[in-house]
């Protein structure tokens, strides 16, 4: 399963950015304020360094660091500023109207501030989450498996995810309702809709990022801006020239934008100046928006330390990877290898190159109980080479025992082709995998490569032994290792 989320801004009520955004200059660096600062929302604690995500709340802010650590200033009546300890670990952050979360390595979810509508009760189990966004009084976690889990208020069903809630790369947050990216670029919408604020414009397709504000939503879509809901105060309405857009965000009645070239474009209400970014309007990467404020991040020289790191997902039988890397390392994607020992060999398990992220994840659904398995980052350049992008080799173990078994298969009923899953332990002496009629008689023997182990994949084509096709009908997977024996039913219809 193809999981990839980069750190590429956090826009209004805690939207979690994730695209194809190409990012000049480090992901660490100053916070630039503008707008409403009665509570000194726009004003960051000392040091003002070494950042990499910002969010801006009603009349607070909040920002990452390098080192894992949070700063929240400076609105504070419930508590939204106040990080719980221990403070670190951090790789996420996002603020809403009264209550701030923040998402830790180990993939779990900390929320603190006004709780009111149980917008700080993270759901049970709080385990293997990706990316965080938090609306009015609501709150949405990205998992590891594109699954998004909400809580908090639901008056207008803004906590009710539509199904199928899968292949979910990216959430946002807005007033009362939520947004969702899809791996397909497709964007699903839902939650109040008294603006068609979730009428998503036609072709839903290509998008790379989205930004829920108070009744809008935006959609970012190769370098250009589209824009949808509310439009009262023109927050709809994206300046021209319309493109090089990298990054986006929404306030409560105000958008904004990053260019490739380093600049903020923001339109919409401007009564408290939240519109006019200060000069020099240089060296930006990431942009945010509160409530009646603006937060831009700009790009400093301070490296950021390579991290790249496995954590095992004993319930999927998978593990998760995550990386930061000091920058955009400009090749033309990146590959994750994996081997059963730290020497290697070591084998791509990634089908396609993975965008160049500074930071990322990756799931890797391949992996089995039992086994314990080494993992390089690579970069893919244009002339086909490859370097690796960490030194680093993190290890990890899946707990439990590998037991033979035909895992799935897929699609079923099949029309042509169909992927049969299965594992397979180590120490076997036979093991004969083959497809069968309703009759019982074998009409296709398929047997795994010798040596092979843990979770594999075959894909049938749908034909007999002889190469002719077989009928429609209803057919059988038998998988038989050392004569214990599993079977699948497959339903073939031509």
């Amino acid at each position: 399963m193809l999981r990839v989320l980069a750190v590429l801004g956090l826009v209004f009520f805690g939207v979690f950015i994730v695209g194809t955004c190409v990012v000049h200059g480090q992901l660490n660096g100053s916070v630039v304020g503008w707008g409403d600062n009665d509570f000194s929302q726009c004003d960051p604690f000392a040091p003002n360094e070494n950042f990499i995500a910002i969010d801006g709340g009603w009349r607070h802010s909040i920002g990452l660091k390098t080192d894992g650590t949070v700063r929240a200033w400076l609105h504070n009546l419930d508590g939204q500023c106040d990080i719980p300890d221990p403070n670190e670990n951090f790789i996420g952050v996002a603020a809403g109207h009264f209550h701030s979360l923040g998402v830790k390595s180990d993939g779990s979810i900390v929320a603190w501030g006004n709780n009111d509508f149980n917008q700080c009760d993270v759901p049970a189990p709080n385990v293997n989450y990706d990316a965080i966004a938090a609306g009015f009084a609501h709150s949405l976690g990205l998992k590891s498996n594109g699954m998004i889990v909400a809580w908090g208020w639901n008056n207008a069903g803004q906590c009710d995810v539509p199904a199928p809630n899968t292949d979910f790369i990216a959430v946002s947050g807005g007033q009362t309702h939520s947004l969702g990216l899809k791996v397909d670029g497709t964007v699903v919408a839902w939650g109040a809709n008294s603006s068609h604020q979730c009428d998503i414009p036609a072709p839903n397709e290509g998008f790379d990022a989205i930004a829920a504000g108070g009744k809008h939503s935006l959609g970012l879509k190769s370098g250009t801006v589209v824009a949808w809901g509310d439009n009262g105060r023109t927050q709809c309405d994206v300046p021209a020239p319309n493109s090089d857009f990298v990054a986006i965000a929404a306030g409560y009645w105000h958008s904004l934008g990053v260019k490739s070239d380093g600049t903020i474009v923001a339109w919409g209400e401007n009564n408290v100046g939240q519109c006019n970014v200060p000069a020099p309007n240089q060296d930006f990467v990431l942009v945010a928006g509160g409530e009646y404020h603006s937060l831009g991040l700009r790009g400093l020289d301070t490296p950021v330390e390579t991290v790249f790191y496995a954590t095992p997902v004993p319930e999927d039988d998978a593990v998760q990877l995550r990386w930061t890397l000091p920058n955009s390392l400009g090749g033309e994607g990146l590959r994750v290898y994996r081997a059963l020992s730290e020497e290697g060999p070591y084998s791509c398990i990634t089908s396609e190159p993975l965008p160049d992220f500074v930071s990322g994840s990756y799931v890797d659904d391949t992996a089995w109980p039992g086994g314990t398995f080494w993992y390089e980052l690579r970069v893919l350049h244009a002339s086909g080479e490859e370097t690796l992008a960490s030194d680093v080799h993190p290890t990890v173990t899946l707990p439990g025992t590998l037991t033979f078994g035909i895992r799935y298969v897929k699609p079923n009923p099949a029309s042509d082709h169909t992927t049969i899953g299965y594992s397979l332990p180590g120490g076997r002496r036979s093991v004969r995998l083959s497809v069968y009629d309703a009759a019982g008689r074998e009409v296709r023997r398929l047997d795994p490569p010798p040596g092979a182990r843990g979770h594999v994949s075959f894909e049938w084509d749908g034909t007999a032994g002889s190469g002719e096709r077989v009928a429609s009908g209803v057919y059988f997977v038998r998988l038989e290792v050392d004569g214990a024996v599993a079977t699948e039913r497959v339903v073939m219809l031509r």
